[in-house]
């Protein structure tokens, strides 16, 4: 920024909030510090140094993110809790981003976080590969000159979590080491278990899940389930950005047009309510309420089904990219509260959620095969039904005498 002046340098977050929450303070101590007499503007989230140089802090979940970055020039860019994002930061980088450090020298882009639970994506291949021409860096929870008796701490923490030097939550959040850590994932999709390629040839029932995006995006999710197996498909989503109730309903309609929805469910929290009457009174559409108050159980019912290979949905699926992304937050984690980490919200997930509840999937008990006529287990299991209703008539006899 000095050696810039009137330049725009940018520092992204996953969010606005997080964004602020993490670096506004730091921008405002750092001007007190050292006396340089910079303006910070809070609406905007802008500090502006005396040489009209300016610091920007974005979120990607700002209304037109991207729109706001592209053909801007910039000599230098942070995107920080880089882990966090989505496959889509490296069109980010790739198409954004680069084109706006052209113009000037020594400028550069840097992407700094903590080791995720999942070894993939580009944070991954950067810090671990070495792919690009990055220079790396890392520091253990050790090395941190503004935390007192590291030690100490640590110590306190492996003791309170019952957590030895290999624990993978431990080697990632303190250590800054890649390790597979399924543990800390909310939702736990496993590719050898879940994965398919073509919904099974059944009479299958639909359900669609819609959540209501305010400050983030709506959310289609359309599920498949059938009497005649316990398993259950994602066979559609649809996210979609800054949308008015117009579109949010052609989208529905489609999908129920598409599928023959038997029923469908969606979050009427906060502004939902008011589109959900909007289309039962309007458009006509059954909607009936999301169950937001069991979520977590809810969460905990579709992970058992994904551990035991009935809950399918696409590797290429928003909802599976998603669910390497929402952890759980074990430092506030009760043994009876889950609570996620903030700065990732998914919409899809929830929309799944939605669908999930309603269907009945699970309850579904395979009819064992009727044996042939004439067989021993057939005449066997003729014996036991006549011996059962014998003993129900005179058990009823019996009743009646009482009486």
């Amino acid at each position: 920024m000095l050696e810039y002046p009137g330049s725009m340098s940018r520092y992204i977050a996953l969010t606005r909030d997080s964004a602020k929450d993490i670096m506004w303070p730091v921008l405002q101590d750092m001007n007190d510090r050292f006396n340089l007499g910079a303006t910070l503007t809070e609406s905007n989230l802008t500090m502006t140094l005396t040489n009209g140089s300016k610091l920007r802090l974005y979120g990607a979940d700002m209304k037109n993110f991207i729109r706001r970055l592209r053909g801007t020039k910039s000599p230098a860019v942070a995107i920080d809790e880089a882990q966090e994002f989505g496959p889509h930061i490296t069109n980010l980088i790739d198409d954004i981003l680069t084109p706006g450090i052209a113009d000037y020298d020594n400028s550069w882009i840097a992407l700094t976080g903590t080791p995720g639970p999942i070894p993939r994506g580009l944070f991954y291949d950067i810090t671990h590969k070495g792919i690009g021409e990055y220079s790396i860096h890392r520091w253990s929870l050790y090395q941190n000159p503004y935390l007192p008796n590291a030690q100490q701490f640590v110590d306190k923490l492996k003791k309170k979590k019952q957590w030895d030097d290999t624990n993978p939550t431990f080697l990632r959040e303190y250590m800054g080491r890649w390790v597979l850590d399924l543990e800390s994932l909310w939702i736990r999709w496993y590719k050898e278990k879940n994965h398919y390629n073509e919904l099974p040839a059944h009479n299958w029932v639909y359900i669609l899940g819609v959540d209501i995006g305010f400050n983030d995006a709506d959310a289609l999710a359309v599920i498949a389930w059938s009497e005649s197996t316990r398993k259950t498909y994602l066979v559609e989503e649809v996210i979609t950005e800054g949308q008015d109730i117009t579109t949010l309903t052609k989208q529905i309609t489609r999908m129920m047009d598409k599928y023959d929805i038997a029923k469908m469910v969606m979050d009427e929290g906060g502004l939902g309510k008011k589109i959900a009457e909007e289309l039962r009174r309007r458009k006509h559409i059954p909607i009936h309420p999301a169950d937001k108050a069991r979520k977590m159980e809810n969460a905990a019912f579709l992970n058992e089904e994904l551990r035991l290979g009935n809950f399918k949905a696409r590797e290429g699926s928003r909802f599976v990219q998603d669910s390497f992304q929402v952890q759980v937050d074990h430092e506030k984690t009760t043994p009876d509260k889950i609570v996620l980490k903030s700065g990732f919200h998914s919409d899809i997930i929830d929309a799944v959620l939605y669908a999930f509840k309603e269907s009945p999937a699970f309850t579904y008990q395979k009819q064992e095969d009727k044996p042939k006529w004439g067989t021993k287990k057939w005449a066997h299991n003729e014996t036991n039904e006549m011996e059962q209703a014998a003993e129900e008539y005179f058990s009823s006899l019996e009743t009646e005498s009482q009486y």
